[in-house]
């Protein structure tokens, strides 16, 4: 059969246009001819029941310039001989693209596909993609003939939907002479009449009166209006923060279904969580942080429900695991380490008691068998950390390297460590099977769940341990001076080998994405700016303050030249120390540091080589500490002008952040900080967008193409030009703190949120509303009176009134989502509120490492209770019009 394929596109000149057919591995490509009005069409022979395809556009030397992230899919009869096509570019920030997702499909519950009928009586096939979140909501389609009801809403023809958000529908229209005019609109079937007809120009088509011929219209999109479009309210708890009887000191994967039920009863339809992967590697408190995981597969055994695994607790140790149980759930925060050290003895007894049925389940063997090319990598590391006290595989006494044929020599009966390896495979079955019925029962509530993927891996992970040629080992990642740290954050992870993982058609990412998509429905993508360009640092150093973006176009000496700049590698890449500063820094202590720690050269002093890092520094006091002398001299040893990489041909340098702060820079003659000034911000404001685009785009497009999560991006921080524009060209929902404008402005105005976008009032990085109330009495004065529209002097705290306000004011803004911490709903009720504010903080950045600890100072069999609490937040998001 031959398809005629037309697209209403505008190129420009020397531009055109070309269609690329998938099949499998079989990829095929047509030129198009521009016709007339930016009307670009081609033909092709074509055979098949279904094609799949997108639209590229190439210049003058056949280089693509711009293709479809999302294809096209349509499928034939074998009525006809002939299929004229009408296509538009389908943008991936479309609404159907970015909304037909498993949220989308959580709303549909048991979703079964129409059958459109297609017959040789058919002249025209509207086919339009619209994702309609009500099951009472169908598409239906009219115009300026019989056939479509001459316009007549209830005369109106029902579409049929074929897929999830696919609206279908063929006619005859063969007696219509002139073009065909008409609108798609949306009938709710529930009251009978239509709600929304689109906005717009009426869409055309020709007429047709072969036989032989198909018209197919290819409306990639429904025009929709704020009122149409999805709009959620939600709420954003860390699952170790919830609190409930049947808990144990630390919430758990049981404890989401009652979460689910007081999201159900507030009308909240979006629960959010903070990473939920295993972080165990020091059995320490350190490991309460979430971002740290040992493994980006593996679920963290604390959020394991002892009294819902498939084998109850011996009974000789039933009444201790009552008596503990009750002392760890009375406690208002969370003790991680009596959590994880009581929750394994129990663990390890059920399995000791139990482990020949165990290992004999056949249920169990199939999820070990499905998930081995982790699972068996997992349990076998977390056997060898145990076993050598340390999850830094450089250290072990054997498989420091590992070797899968090795590692696979654990899992075999008569292998001493056999019941060890098979103790952690089988506590990640019941963690599987206990979050998967929790998802399930969540989503029966028709209750979205979204959630969290970590930017960094950390080192001494088993990713790290089992692919190592994934990551930058000889770096560590982080982040630069921001509102939380004057200083930096260094996260210690390794940064990402993106070139291997390219090579790999990025697998290792999809993979994770399939592993995430497996219980959730959307997902955070922390620090999206990572897939841009990553902060990173040589392992030397200890502060943010010393490292530059990666990748970057980096200053070379032919530039250094070019700018008459007088370059000098002792002068800008070593710390500036002269007596003066010395003075500035240390006082009359001055002669003794500086005889113990430096050398004078030339008017100046230098580190020793002993201390010439901050990891040296660092190392050297954890055996002599010195309050007072430590912090300074490692700030000191970050007092460069820049930082000297090796990119494989010659050394280039990077301006060091805040430049212009150091001390460094302070003793350089005018016309040199006038010479550096203008470099440092070509560096970092001009220079380096076109490259982070080029990188963004060529990760992201993929990865999204391998999910069907609704995908948010924090991008927070210092966000390059180019990133809004990136997230908004795939659909990737941005952040709105409120406390942490983009803007130059002291805070955000939720109202000024488009669509696009997450509002909140608060993160699990920043202070609660009730603590940020109280930390600038300026700003908090500026805000009260100019975007709460408070007159008068305002309270010293929060009071509830003024936490609806906020609150409301979130709700009714044009974002997407309006998910807020759960502290926040708390803060809008006399008799709910948290006494101990400064107990409900989750994590404060600027302190590293911080203890990860928040719970809910109420249970949510009793939140569950509070009626009057309950019906006042579910009157907030009911008037928003949210759902």
């Amino acid at each position: 059969m031959k398809l005629y394929f037309t697209i209403n596109y505008g190129t420009e000149f020397g531009k055109k246009l070309m269609l690329k057919v998938l099949d499998g591995k079989n990829v095929q490509t047509y030129d198009l001819h521009f016709s007339d009005n930016r009307n670009w069409k081609t033909e092709i022979d074509f055979f098949s029941k279904s094609i799949e395809y997108k639209y590229l556009v190439i210049d003058e030397n056949n280089q693509i310039v711009d293709e479809e992230i999302c294809t096209h899919h349509l499928n034939f009869v074998n009525n006809f001989s002939e299929y004229n096509i009408y296509d538009v570019w389908n943008n991936k920030n479309f609404p159907e693209n970015y909304l037909n997702n498993k949220i989308l499909q959580n709303k549909l519950g048991d979703f079964k596909p129409e059958k459109v009928s297609i017959l040789k009586k058919h002249t025209h096939h509207f086919r339009i993609e619209a994702p309609l979140y009500s099951s009472d909501w169908r598409l239906v389609i009219l115009g300026n003939n019989e056939s479509l009801g001459n316009w007549d809403y209830e005369k109106a023809v029902k579409m049929f939907q074929t897929s999830v958000g696919v609206w279908e529908l063929a006619v005859d229209l063969r007696k219509q002479k002139e073009f065909v005019q008409y609108k798609f609109a949306i009938l709710d079937e529930k009251i009978g009449k239509i709600i929304a007809i689109e906005y717009g120009d009426n869409r055309l088509a020709f007429p047709n009166q072969d036989q032989e011929v198909l018209q197919v219209h290819a409306d990639h999109f429904f025009r929709f209006s704020a009122e149409q479009l999805y709009k959620a309210a939600g709420v954003a708890v860390p699952v170790f923060s919830l609190r409930t009887s049947d808990g144990f000191g630390v919430g758990e994967f049981a404890d989401i279904k009652k979460l689910a039920d007081w999201a159900h009863k507030t009308n909240l339809s979006v629960i959010q969580i903070l990473p939920i992967n295993d972080t165990t590697a020091n059995y320490s408190w350190t490991d309460s942080y979430p971002y740290a995981a040992i493994s980006v597969y593996a679920l963290h055994p604390q959020y394991l429900s002892l009294a819902k695994i498939q084998f109850g607790i011996p009974e000789a140790l039933q009444l201790e695991f009552k008596i503990k149980r009750d002392e760890l759930n009375a406690l208002s925060l969370v003790d991680y380490e009596q959590v994880i050290s009581e929750k394994w003895k129990f663990i390890k007894a059920v399995f000791e008691e139990n482990k020949t049925e165990i290992i004999k389940d056949k249920d169990f063997s199939k999820f070990l068998k499905e998930n081995a090319d982790w699972l068996k990598p997992y349990a076998a590391f977390c056997v060898l950390r145990d076993k050598n006290n340390t999850p830094n595989f450089n250290d072990w006494k054997t498989h420091k390297k590992y070797v899968a044929g090795k590692i696979a020599q654990l899992f075999e009966a008569k292998h001493a460590d056999f019941e060890a390896v098979m103790l952690h495979a089988w506590v990640q079955y019941q963690l599987h099977l206990q979050l998967k019925e929790a998802v399930d029962y969540t989503h029966g509530l028709g209750i979205s769940l979204k959630g969290d993927l970590p930017i960094g891996i950390y080192r001494y992970s088993v990713e790290a341990w089992t692919e190592p040629e994934l990551f930058g080992m000889d770096f560590q990642a982080g982040a630069p001076p921001d509102e939380f740290s004057d200083l930096g954050q260094n996260w210690e992870f390794p940064t990402y080998n993106w070139e291997v993982m390219q090579a790999n058609d990025y697998d290792w990412w999809k993979k994770r994405f399939n592993v995430i998509a497996r219980y959730f429905d959307a997902m955070r993508i922390d620090h999206i700016l990572g897939f841009f360009r990553i902060w990173r640092m040589p392992m030397s150093a200890t502060q943010g303050l010393l490292g530059y973006f990666y990748p970057a176009v980096p200053v070379t000496h032919q530039e250094f030249a070019s700018r008459h700049i007088p370059f000098n590698y002792d002068r800008y890449c070593r710390p500036f120390i002269n007596d003066q500063i010395l003075w500035d820094w240390f006082g009359y202590e001055k002669e003794v540091i500086a005889e113990h720690f430096m050398y004078p050269e030339n008017g100046v002093y230098y580190f020793k080589p002993e201390f010439d890092t901050q990891r040296k520094l660092t190392e050297y006091f954890k055996e002599n500490p010195r309050d007072g002398v430590e912090e300074k001299l490692i700030s000191l040893a970050a007092n460069v002008l820049f930082l000297q990489e090796f990119n494989g041909s010659e050394y280039v340098y990077h301006p060091r952040f805040n430049i212009q702060k150091t001390d460094s820079y302070k003793y350089l003659s005018d016309w040199e900080k006038k010479q550096l000034s203008d470099l440092y911000v070509d560096y970092f404001f001009r220079r380096q967008d076109g490259l982070w685009y080029q990188k963004a785009m060529e990760k992201l497009p993929m990865l999204l193409a391998a999910t069907d999560m609704l995908i948010c991006g924090e991008d927070l921080g210092l966000v390059p030009d180019c990133v809004p524009g990136v997230m908004d060209k795939l659909g990737i929902t941005a952040l709105k703190v409120q406390r942490s404008p983009k803007e130059n402005v002291p805070y955000y105005n939720p109202q000024s949120a488009s669509y696009m976008n997450v509002v909140t009032a608060s993160s699990h990085d920043s202070s609660t509303l009730r603590q940020w109330w109280k930390e600038n009495r300026e700003l908090t004065q500026h805000y009260f009176n100019n975007q709460l529209k408070q007159f008068g002097t305002a309270p010293s705290e929060l009071v509830p009134e003024l936490a609806e306000i906020i609150m409301k004011q979130h709700l009714h803004s044009e974002a997407m989502l309006a998910i807020f911490p759960i502290q926040e709903y708390f803060a809008t009720d006399y008799e709910i509120v948290n006494p101990y504010a400064d107990d409900e903080r989750i994590n404060n950045p600027a302190v590293f490492p911080h203890y990860w600890r928040y719970r809910m100072h109420i249970s949510l069999e009793e939140l569950l209770e509070k009626e009057h609490f309950n019906h006042k937040i579910s009157s907030f998001i009911a008037e928003s019009g949210r759902r």
